[in-house]
């Protein structure tokens, strides 16, 4: 169980987390839950983690949740089993809104909870054999918990088909609706997520995740005065920053600005 989850970081500050259960398919149950609950509290403190890669071992992304989990859970009283879901669903905020850009590779199947891991992440890539399904209702559930993050990304009219069909998709669909940003041959996987995760490292990090919060922030706000104010009040204090004015000098001066490794 202590190799369930596996977490590395290189000289270059990508972070890399491995959903490491293959004889499942990377089923999460409540112990990985609490290790990737763990995992991305650490890399979020760690300033010397600039992006964040999560994958998963074998030939599958991630099946949602552990078979042996939700027979447990089907014991549960009500107060525990909604007490077992806000683990989850912290899980999900807690990957959501870590201060890092994180990229998601998948490749094989990513299925309930695994779709939730996928929309949950900032950049999405999926290889050309992976099948996504957004499943809960084959089996007389919902997807509550990861509903925010995948109606934030494939919107309410997709998700009127995919929640309810429970339908398998493939990564074409999954583009197409939004789910993923991009499609690749299954060989290029990782070297692809690399490259994104070394293009995001040549940024400054607080304003990746100033960036990351103003996206989370402004999305769902009305047009307004407010929001006029909201705005350059953020851009006023990016301006002013250390690294604000750090990124002003190094252009002008036509040299790399500090945080480039």
């Amino acid at each position: 169980m202590a190799d369930d989850l596996l977490v590395a970081t290189d000289a270059g500050g990508i972070a890399t987390i491995t959903l490491n259960r293959p004889a499942t398919s990377n089923a999460f149950d409540d112990h990985l839950v609490g290790a990737l609950s763990d995992a991305i509290a650490r890399l979020g403190a760690d300033a010397a983690v600039r992006a964040v890669l999560l994958t998963g071992a074998g030939a599958n992304f991630c099946a949602g949740a552990d078979l042996g989990w939700m027979k447990r859970a089907a014991s549960f009283s009500r107060a525990e089993n909604e007490t077992d879901a806000r683990r989850l669903g912290a899980m999900f905020r807690a990957l959501d809104t870590l201060p890092k850009p994180t990229v998601v590779l998948v490749q094989g199947a990513a299925y309930a909870g695994g779709v939730g891991l996928v929309a949950a992440c900032d950049i999405a890539i999926a290889a050309d054999n992976a099948t996504f399904s957004i499943s809960e209702t084959r089996l007389g559930l919902i997807p509550a918990v990861i509903s925010p993050y995948v109606l934030a990304a494939i919107g309410a009219r997709a998700a009127r088909r995919y929640f309810l069909t429970a339908e398998r998709f493939d990564a074409a669909e999954a583009l197409r609706i939004g789910l993923v940003h991009a499609v690749v041959p299954s060989a290029a996987l990782v070297p692809s997520g690399t490259r994104i995760a070394e293009t995001l490292c040549q940024n400054a990090p607080g304003a990746v995740a100033a960036a990351k919060r103003l996206i989370a922030d402004i999305a769902p706000r009305a047009r307004d005065d407010a929001l006029v104010a909201d705005t350059a009040r953020r851009i006023a204090e990016a301006r002013a920053s250390a690294e604000g004015r750090e990124g002003i000098a190094a252009f002008l001066e036509k040299r790399a600005p500090s945080w480039r490794k």
